[in-house]
């Protein structure tokens, strides 16, 4: 008889790209996403938690194909059986979503509609470090509102998001472009192939990277990349990239400096003027709320999204700096990007619905905090009462009962008591501040012993036996005085 082969044990590993949160990192998450609803929430939008799951065609961005239906996405196919059903597939962001929500629900909602959303969007691209396939967004969107108001109200919402979680003034600025400027750029150029209007999109967005040369060269025959190689250009001639050059490098030292060079690069355009008033507009009515250019400001070298946006455009960029990898300091960057998609909704409908909103990176605002020291703290773990006789678990459980009905957080040891050693190191990997005994002498005199570790912890780390005396971790207190001396003790209080 042939020996039966063992199933092999599957592997203890999180799929790649994704990965585990625990502990503090959770609750620091939940925390953040908690401050930015308040701002939200105080600036009028209501809360929206759309499926998860959407048809493949309602996401729009990755349409199914034969050879790979789920490119960008994870995406499956329903079974019904003979006929093939739906493709489905998990969402790629909150706003495509959203699109779908108020196509399907417009007679039921207010125009202009005000919502925001928080939640986990899956991308099926290649991770990489700090690029994970499965991440947070938090948006807010206003769907109806035709005016640039609406967009203004964004930005100021935006820098408000940024200080509530703890960036402070002057360690952020929003900056702010327009599509519609780009387009007037575009038109000058006369370049009527969309091909080639593309190709400009592309090499535009490679700004950041490469500056304006690079960008300059990227327009004509091409550039050699960091490896050496070759890229391709587009092929224009220098007088059609220049005013692409002149756009992006229009900044000037205020905003009316800029924005007078932005009517310059797109004089006779009228789409572009439409652009510049559209900016200016903003910059009034955000300054008129008391957001000074400290805090915002008119910035045409924000390209990125420009291809799928239709007018302002936002980005929030984070300005101190930090170290990389190999020990060079760099700005931060970017943690929240947004603006105006006249054309997602009309997907739906088949009419054009003005929409405009932001979306703010979680992860990547925590470790902007984390970089500054501001978040990241190891997190308190809960007092733990300790077993000292299986029989008297109501006890304990009334112990803990007290403690939590106190306002504080608190567990009973569940394990094996029958080392208590192995309950102090529980305690101390939970990073608890006090473990709670009583064992048959103390219950008989109507005491309890209350263990300050993190106090034990300084002092067996580095006091003398003299200030090991006079400091004691250890109390002894009445049984009725428990709740009392453990507020104490967590107060920072604490004496003998």
């Amino acid at each position: 008889m042939a020996k039966q082969k063992k199933t092999p044990r599957p592997k203890a590993q999180t799929p790649k790209g994704f990965r585990d949160y625990f502990g503090a990192e959770v609750v620091e998450r939940a925390a953040m996403l908690e401050a930015i609803a308040r701002v939200y929430h105080h600036y009028g939008f209501d809360a929206l938690d759309s499926s998860a799951v959407e048809t493949v065609e309602a996401l729009g961005k990755f349409l199914p194909d034969v050879e790979r239906p789920n490119a960008g996405v994870f995406a499956w196919q329903e079974d019904e059986g003979e006929k093939p059903g739906d493709w489905l597939a998990l969402r790629y962001d909150l706003t495509a979503p959203l699109a779908r929500v108020y196509a399907q629900h417009k007679e039921d909602l207010p125009t202009p509609y005000r919502r925001y959303a928080m939640g986990p969007v899956w991308r099926n691209e290649k991770p990489g470090p700090g690029r994970f396939r499965q991440f947070y967004q938090c948006d807010a969107d206003t769907v109806g509102a035709p005016s640039v108001a609406a967009d203004a109200e964004i930005c100021a919402m935006l820098a408000d998001c940024l200080e509530t979680v703890g960036i402070a003034r002057g360690d952020y600025v929003v900056r702010v472009n327009n599509r519609k400027v780009l387009n007037g750029v575009l038109e000058i150029m006369g370049l009527d192939d969309q091909g080639q209007r593309d190709a400009v999109l592309r090499t535009i967005d490679k700004f950041d990277k490469v500056g304006s040369d690079g960008v300059r060269q990227l327009l004509g025959k091409g550039r050699l990349d960091a490896s050496g190689a070759y890229i391709d250009g587009v092929g224009l001639t220098e007088t059609q990239a220049e005013p692409v050059i002149a756009f992006l490098t229009s900044k000037g030292a205020d905003a009316a400096e800029t924005l007078a060079n932005l009517r310059r690069a797109v004089e006779g355009s009228a789409i572009g003027a439409e652009g510049v008033d559209e900016l200016e507009e903003i910059a009034a009515l955000v300054a008129a709320q008391g957001y000074g250019q400290d805090r915002l400001e008119i910035d045409p070298s924000v390209v990125r999204g420009l291809g799928y946006y239709t007018g302002p455009v936002f980005e929030a960029e984070l300005t101190f700096d930090i170290l990389d990898e190999d020990g060079n300091k760099r700005q931060f960057g970017s943690v929240a990007g947004g603006g105006r998609y006249d054309d997602l909704v009309k997907r739906f409908t088949g009419q054009a619905v003005p929409a405009t909103g932001v979306s703010i990176g979680v992860d990547r605002l925590l470790a902007a905090l984390r970089a500054q020291g501001r978040a990241g703290a190891d997190a308190v773990g809960p007092v733990v009462v300790t077993v000292m006789d299986r029989a008297r678990m109501a006890d304990y459980q009334a112990m803990v009962g007290e403690l939590r009905a106190a306002g504080i957080r608190a567990e009973v040891y569940l394990g094996n008591p029958k080392n208590f050693g192995n309950q102090l190191k529980y305690a101390d990997k939970r990073r608890s501040p006090i473990a709670i005994i009583e064992g048959a002498d103390e219950q008989a005199a109507g005491m309890v012993q209350i263990k300050d570790l993190v106090l034990g912890a300084q002092i067996a780390e580095s006091a003398t036996l003299e200030e090991w005396k006079e400091r004691p971790s250890q109390f002894e207190v009445p049984r009725a005085d428990m709740v009392a001396k453990v507020r104490e003790i967590l107060s920072g209080t604490a004496s003998e």
